[in-house]
């Protein structure tokens, strides 16, 4: 939302026409592109990095099992 409001702000810099446009546009176009690819690149590259790195490490953890869990106590029937 903040990143859409500064790209519509910078409009007026990118429309503009007369004395000194030139300048002007370069900087309005160095804004709003700059702001839209660096939104795009946290919301979609960003967490797809996370996915990716996430997936090498995903169920190789050597934590060991709860003591109390139902498969550490053994068969109750045999008592």
């Amino acid at each position: 939302m903040t990143t859409a409001a500064m790209v519509f702000g910078v409009m007026p810099l990118i429309t503009a026409s007369g004395a000194g446009a030139v300048s002007r546009f370069n900087m309005g176009l160095v804004i709003a592109t700059g702001l839209s690819i660096g939104t795009l690149f946290t919301l979609f590259v960003v967490p797809a990095m996370y996915v990716m790195l996430g997936a090498d490490h995903g169920g190789t953890s050597k934590r060991p099992e709860d003591p109390a869990s139902p498969a550490m106590q053994g068969d109750a029937t045999s008592i």
